[in-house]
């Protein structure tokens, strides 16, 4: 988990940032390059960009991600970069590059593969299944369901509100990393409150929740939270991540190394 905040990242948090083996992430937010070398790993060895949906906290690092590659990490551009992502979205981050750095970047986007269709596979092995989930329509939302079927599947729910779409990919699965970006008085249901957390762990109790997106603080960071830095109490099968956090599949099932 290279990041774990939700658009506003409060303190202590990046952007919510998830990398898979080293070598895939999901989204690429603004705080993308940040994420990675905080975690030591060169953003050329990036090979998978899984794109959930085109909110600027998602997506707005990708024109620095290529412009980094481009003029640092491979400036042959021999390695290889797949974006995975629904039907428009180049359009979106080719608009962005050009915003971003015209001119400069239209060498490297060309050797970008898209896949785009809503199943599929990496040579790597890692499977994809992508669904829609409940968001701003106009962001084109949607989660990932990872090795579907397979033993360790897990699901990213991108930036969802409740929506029977999530929950029924999360009970097929062993882990799901889930977002949670409001506190439980704002008057919206395109993001997971407490109080939603709290009933998906409780019908889903034998399967972990991963929470990201998160609006608290990480505790003890700044004395003046930015809206609070206390978790709420929720079921053992809830674990609010923090930047940093490592999910490892062991033969008995996923395991958190903090």
């Amino acid at each position: 988990m290279l990041g774990t905040g939700n658009a506003f990242m409060p303190y202590g948090r990046y952007h919510s940032f998830a990398m898979i083996d080293c070598k895939h992430v999901i989204d690429c937010p603004p705080t993308a390059m940040a994420s990675l070398r905080r975690a030591g790993v060169p953003l050329s060895e990036i090979e998978t960009i899984f794109i959930t949906h085109i909110h600027g906290d998602h997506v707005f690092g990708f024109p620095f991600f290529l412009l980094e590659r481009r003029y640092i990490s491979d400036r042959e551009m021999q390695k290889p970069l797949t974006v995975v992502a629904a039907e428009g979205v180049k359009e979106h981050l080719w608009h962005l590059c050009e915003l971003a750095y015209p001119e400069s970047l239209e060498e490297i986007f060309a050797t970008v593969e898209w896949r785009t269709e809503s199943e599929g596979s990496l040579s790597s092995g890692l499977t994809w299944k992508r669904f829609r989930v409940h968001h701003d329509e106009s962001v084109d939302p949607y989660g990932y369901h990872f090795n579907a079927g397979q033993f360790g599947s897990f699901v990213h729910s991108g930036d969802s509100g409740p929506c029977d779409s999530l929950y029924d990919e999360i009970l097929l699965a062993d882990m799901a990393i889930l977002e949670m970006g409001l506190p439980e008085w704002v008057d919206s249901d395109h993001h997971h409150k407490p109080s939603d957390i709290q009933s998906l762990a409780q019908r889903a109790e034998h399967i972990p929740l991963i929470i990201t997106h998160t609006f608290i603080d990480q505790p003890g960071f700044n004395p003046n939270p930015t809206v609070t830095d206390v978790y709420p109490v929720h079921p053992k099968n809830v674990h609010h991540a923090e930047d940093g956090l490592r999910l490892i599949l062991e033969p008995d099932g996923w395991i958190l190394e903090i």
